[in-house]
């Protein structure tokens, strides 16, 4: 296998990681050439790409390559790797059999707290979930002009090493906002990677979602990771009360829970099944850092 990942960042390092004695190469991009350092260190070869154009050294590795990572953001021209191809996406990358494209569960907008399955309406609202239901489509269809397998995965809220309720609590970050009802889904990044590599192995297509098996209020997180720490949690405040910047208000304005069932039903098992687990382990392990 050789991997290229387009938008290497928390979630591709930790793919590669996880992969890095299995691979015979692993390449990745990223816009910004001070990062090729944490590229580096997680084993990924770096690539300098800006969404413009295709540099040489980059269209090396996709002629190449076998296996394709993609978790850049789609701007406001829809995806930028699809929009530079001038062909079908087997001529570009003749040597590749599947694509995993890291979307988000973003797409499905507001259900009211009701789940979610892959077969549930879209319903986002935002540019931001807009351009990702575009880009879902546009790479599923380039997949079926090529006849390569795809697979999108939807990821819930991202947490892991580094990125959690306890960094939150010791950078003095923490918040306990609480609105009624209000639920969120969340995925540790170690499944996103294992997920991956389950998904990639069997060459399966399709979409999946990528979530716990407990979606849940966020001030309960903050208050267990409080109580692991030995620490007060911070007070709770009311939604309405809250002083948030526009993004992180927008976030609040959908709720659901994300069923997981399709990807279970593959043969994956979650390694984290609920955040209280991920907490634990974290926290014992001192992985959190």
């Amino acid at each position: 296998m050789r991997w290229l990942m387009i938008g290497a960042g928390y979630s591709a390092q930790t793919f590669a990681r996880l992969i890095a004695g299995e691979a015979e190469a692993i390449s990745g991009t990223t816009r910004d050439q001070s990062k090729f350092g944490a590229l580096e260190a997680a084993g990924i070869a770096p690539l300098q790409f800006d969404g413009t154009t295709f540099p040489e050294a980059l269209l090396r590795e996709m002629a190449q390559a076998t296996h394709l990572l993609h978790s850049a953001a789609p701007g406001n021209g829809g995806d930028p790797f699809l929009n530079l191809l001038e062909g079908p996406l087997a001529e570009a990358m003749p040597k590749l059999q599947w694509v995993g494209y890291l979307s988000t569960v973003g797409v499905y907008g507001n259900h009211d707290g009701a789940w979610v399955d892959e077969e549930s309406a879209c319903l986002a609202t935002s540019k931001r979930g807009i351009a990702r239901i575009e880009a879902e489509r546009a790479w599923l269809s380039a997949g079926e002009a090529s006849g390569i397998s795809v697979a999108v995965l939807r990821l819930a809220g991202i947490y892991g090493p580094g990125r959690n309720a306890f960094t939150k609590l010791k950078e003095g970050k923490a918040h306990r906002i609480v609105k009624q009802g209000q639920l969120f889904s969340r995925i540790h990044v170690a499944d996103i990677a294992s997920a991956a590599r389950h998904l990639a192995m069997q060459g399966t297509d399709g979409t999946f979602n990528l979530a716990d098996n407990e979606p849940a209020p966020p001030q309960d997180v903050i208050a267990y990771a409080a109580e692991l720490l030995g620490v007060e949690p911070p007070p709770e405040i009311p939604f309405e009360e809250a002083d948030m910047s526009p993004m992180a208000r927008s976030f609040y304005a959908d709720s659901r829970k994300v069923s997981n069932a399709k990807l279970r039903a593959s043969g994956y098992e979650l390694q984290f099944p609920d955040y209280r687990t991920a907490l634990s382990v974290m926290w014992r392990e001192g992985s959190w850092r």
